[in-house]
């Protein structure tokens, strides 16, 4: 179990002096941003109502003074601690380590801070110890970046006292949620192969148990039988570049086999490594996607066809929806399945014959 705290409304370095030499206060902040002392105190608590160029100004007001708003006592006047929490899994993967940014950031936009814990290991007595400590530092509400079943079903167990934002699970409880179309991204990857002409469409799939593994699986799956392509059975990785490596050595020994779509980038690099090792040139003589459109995705060679996955979105997106239940019990009308992208590039192309 990792801890960090971070994502606070302070910018970093050594806060400026007011002319008395004092650190400064909230009404130095009014005056120089031109508005009341209240204004101020609204933006701190991040009031929806305040307008977004009156908010800017305030902010900046913040950032020119070098203050620092007390935590302490906006936590009083609140009731609030502005402290958030959120759990994590396999956090040095791209995908949580992108939500995770995208979390801080729009939490510090907020006023908060945020106390993170990314769990190692996968049972549910780390993970319900890990709430109890967030619940017991006094978060306001709690961010789980839940991306296998189990999780999803001993976080509906807790049965938490703070507000709870969960990725990836729907609890089927009143927790909140936020998701990728995995469904619709597996879709675009399986048709898009389709289209070029092959005859079927081979699948490297995350582990078992993995939400957006499963559902990528589904979707591959229906594409196949709505286009009456034959199906085999996917082979399952873990995730990793070494796991596509050698389920791509095994595709790589079928000639039958011409196309191929990884449930990630990282498993689509070792098939790429794979296919050439066996001197079947990509794509000419099989076709790969990946999914999630990792930053190196367009330096590889051939540059990887891929599904984008915008991840910053899906924090910016959880983050908005839990400090709607913290201010009220109506939420905004926020799409809770964040939309994916196919991106061609140069590892698929149309199945030449012969």
């Amino acid at each position: 179990m990792t801890r960090s705290t971070g994502g606070g409304a302070v910018p970093k370095g050594r806060s400026r002096r007011n002319f008395a030499g004092a650190r400064p206060v909230m009404d130095d902040v009014a005056r120089l941003a031109g508005v009341s002392k209240q204004t101020v105190s609204r933006v701190l608590n991040g009031n929806p109502a305040v307008r977004p160029e009156t908010r800017e100004s305030v902010q900046t007001a913040m950032r020119t003074l070098g203050y620092r708003p007390s935590r302490s006592a906006r936590s009083l006047a609140s009731g609030k601690t502005r402290m958030l929490g959120v759990i994590s899994f396999d956090a040095a993967r791209y995908g949580p380590a992108s939500i995770l940014t995208a979390i801080n950031t729009a939490a510090q936009e907020a006023g908060y801070l945020v106390s993170s814990i990314a769990l190692d290991t996968a049972d549910r007595d780390t993970l319900v110890r890990a709430v109890d400590s967030l619940s017991a530092e006094g978060a306001d509400g709690v961010i789980a970046i839940a991306p296998q079943r189990w999780v999803g079903r001993a976080l509906a167990e807790a049965q938490l006292d703070t507000p709870l934002m969960v990725l990836e699970n729907d609890l089927g409880t009143d927790a909140s949620f936020v998701t990728a179309d995995n469904r619709a991204g597996a879709r675009m990857a399986t048709e898009h192969l389709l289209a070029l002409g092959h005859a079927t469409v081979r699948h490297i799939a995350g582990p078992t148990g993995w939400l957006s593994a499963d559902r990528r699986v589904e979707a591959w799956r229906a594409t196949l039988e709505a286009a009456g392509a034959e199906i085999h059975e996917p082979l399952v990785g873990d995730w990793s570049a070494d796991s596509g490596y050698e389920l791509g050595c095994r595709l790589a020994e079928d000639p039958d086999v011409t196309a191929v779509f990884a449930s990630n980038d990282q498993m689509a690099l070792g098939v790429l490594r794979a296919f050439h090792e066996a001197g079947r040139r990509v794509p000419d003589d099989v076709s790969v996607v990946g999914y999630d459109d990792i930053p190196e995705a367009a330096h590889l060679l051939p540059p990887l066809t891929t599904v984008r996955t915008d991840f910053p979105e899906i924090g910016t997106r959880s983050l908005r929806l839990l400090l709607s239940q913290l201010d009220g019990p109506t939420e905004p009308a926020v799409d809770r399945v964040v939309p994916v992208e196919l991106i061609v590039r140069r590892s698929t192309g149309p199945l030449r014959l012969g």
